[in-house]
């Protein structure tokens, strides 16, 4: 019971959104959402996709306009024996998800500006918490009964709701140096705002110590601060009555009547009235009752006086617990910017073949705590924490390899060994290996202004179990996604795209030891996820 009883992991709202690494979003556009592949994109998404493609548009003008919904669930279980259940649910949504790309194209020149949610995207709602909130409180019934206090039942209102995003505006030039190739070189820069808002309140136990209270009866459900605070009243009071019979027998024993049974007392001078208090406290003090008849007046004394720090000590632990276990609220906000700068190289082989290369370059980034609220301790105001944006490589080709069919694939690599990701200030989340992608796609010419496609996506994470939590976890997943572009004119097209993603389930073995609880070393617990995204975008040059 040493443990707090509220511990929310102040990190890990920036991987929701279902594409890209372990913080970064790479489904920057509905495009990518209907096709998956876009790494050697010359349309206007390669302001993001393939920046040294850029140079490919036509001169002019060009405008680009996406949004996505995106909707996952994510399913923790946790097989602690002692939760009442062992299944929990987070909805995360992100409705809005917008990509703002533009480009001026001249000759060999293309100059771009991008907008979009670099990490992060939604809010996720637990609504009814997580395994490492409300373990530390499902303990406490076994707890108190290995201290004398049976107790088999707890309850308790838990709520976590959390928003993240990362914005990212970027700017890019790209330069034909010949035909065949492209150079291209700019920068992002990254303002990030998480927001966490939650509660763990009206904890409720049903402990059988009606010496603390007539409601403490093992059958009703009642407030535990309530109880741990009667309960430090009435060891408070022990202690002092221990104290004061203490000294109070010793003229007694000094007199020569330590010998008298203390059931015999008042031929010693105690009145009855004493003599059941002294053994309502040998009592509390755990002494058997069936032995107080034996006990003279010179052992009382010196158990009380043995009992009287116990009982204080014991008064001391249970104000403690009874903080532990009052209501506790989170409201708080993280902020902070970074910057990275970005290469890239186009490669064009004739009139069938183009391939794009990008090198984004590590995201510094440092999270900054403007609190409200902190039950916790958790998030002091003004508290730091690192969480950079990995850097990133990707290539990809376009091909054409009919005159109305065009196929893509795609290659992302994250570094993310090498970023500087803290579960808590100063202490870096354990990554071993880095993520990768392998992406598909092709684009169908129905007829000259409709054209359909499809895509397959493949991640592979590599962060190991040692990063795994219950709020903070990276899965394997197979995505698919598909959709459709009309074009309205020559200068307008308008588009739609759809995806799912499934994710490989995941598990690790929790270390409880340190609970002390008999029985219970570790716990299996179990991440899994689903997700669905649409999206709609409009193109427009001039």
């Amino acid at each position: 019971m040493r443990k707090q009883l509220l511990t929310i992991i102040a990190t890990g709202f920036t991987t929701w959104v279902m594409a890209g690494g372990i913080v970064t979003n790479t489904n920057q556009s509905a495009t990518y959402i209907r096709m998956l592949a876009r790494d050697a994109s010359t349309s206007i998404d390669a302001v993001y996709f393939n920046p040294a493609g850029m140079v490919k548009l036509d001169d002019g003008f060009h405008l680009y306009l996406s949004n996505q919904s995106l909707f996952q669930k994510k399913t923790i279980e946790n097989k602690f024996p002692l939760l009442n259940d062992d299944k929990y649910v987070g909805d995360v949504a992100a409705p809005l998800f917008p990509n703002f790309y533009a480009v001026y194209k001249k000759d060999k020149l293309a100059l771009g500006f991008g907008f979009q949610p670099n990490g992060g995207g939604g809010s996720a709602t637990y609504n009814t918490g997580l395994p490492s909130f409300e373990i530390p409180i499902s303990i406490i019934p076994p707890l108190l009964t290995s201290n004398g206090i049976p107790t088999d039942k707890y309850s308790a209102d838990i709520y976590f709701d959390g928003s993240s995003v990362f914005w990212g505006a970027q700017l890019n030039a790209s330069y034909a140096i010949s035909d065949m190739i492209s150079l291209s070189a700019g920068f992002r820069y990254i303002f990030a705002k998480n927001t966490y808002n939650g509660y763990l309140k009206n904890i409720l136990i049903n402990p059988n110590q009606p010496a603390f209270g007539a409601n403490y009866n093992g059958v009703n459900m009642v407030s535990a601060p309530q109880f741990f605070t009667d309960a430090a009243a009435t060891l408070n009071a022990w202690s002092a009555g221990a104290s004061a019979y203490y000294t109070g027998l010793d003229p007694i024993v000094q007199g020569g009547g330590g010998s008298t049974l203390l059931s015999n007392g008042t031929s010693a001078g105690l009145t009855s009235q004493q003599i059941a208090e002294i053994q309502g406290l040998l009592v509390a003090a755990g002494v058997d009752p069936a032995a107080l008849s034996s006990i003279d007046i010179a052992t009382a004394q010196t158990t009380l006086g043995g009992a009287a720090p116990v009982f204080a000590s014991n008064a001391t632990q249970m104000t403690g617990y009874a903080g532990l276990t009052a209501d506790k609220e989170v409201d708080a906000i993280q902020t902070g910017t970074g910057f990275a700068p970005i290469l890239g190289v186009n490669l064009t082989f004739g009139e069938k073949l183009n391939v794009g290369i990008k090198y984004e370059f590590r995201t510094s980034l440092t999270l900054t705590n403007d609190t409200k609220v902190d039950g916790t301790g958790l998030f002091p105001d003004g508290g730091k924490l690192r969480y950079d944006i990995p850097a990133m490589l990707t290539g990809g080709f376009e091909y054409k390899a009919l005159e109305n069919l065009r196929v893509a694939g795609g290659f992302h690599y994250y570094f993310d060994k090498d970023a500087v990701i803290e579960s808590a200030p100063g202490v870096k989340k354990e990554i071993d290996g880095n993520l990768y992608e392998f992406a598909a796609g092709l684009e169908y010419d129905i007829t000259e202004k409709i054209l359909i496609s499809a895509g397959y996506l493949y991640a592979k994470t590599g962060v190991g179990k040692g990063y795994q939590t219950d709020l903070t976890h990276s899965l394997t997943s197979n995505t698919v996604g598909f959709g459709a572009m009309f074009k309205v004119n020559e200068n307008l097209a308008l588009e739609l795209g759809t995806l799912y993603t499934m994710y490989n389930p995941d598990s690790k073995y929790i270390d409880y030891s340190s609970y002390g609880i008999p029985g219970i070393t570790e716990a299996k617990e179990i991440y899994s996820r689903t997700n669905i995204g649409f999206a709609i975008g409009a193109a427009y040059k001039f």
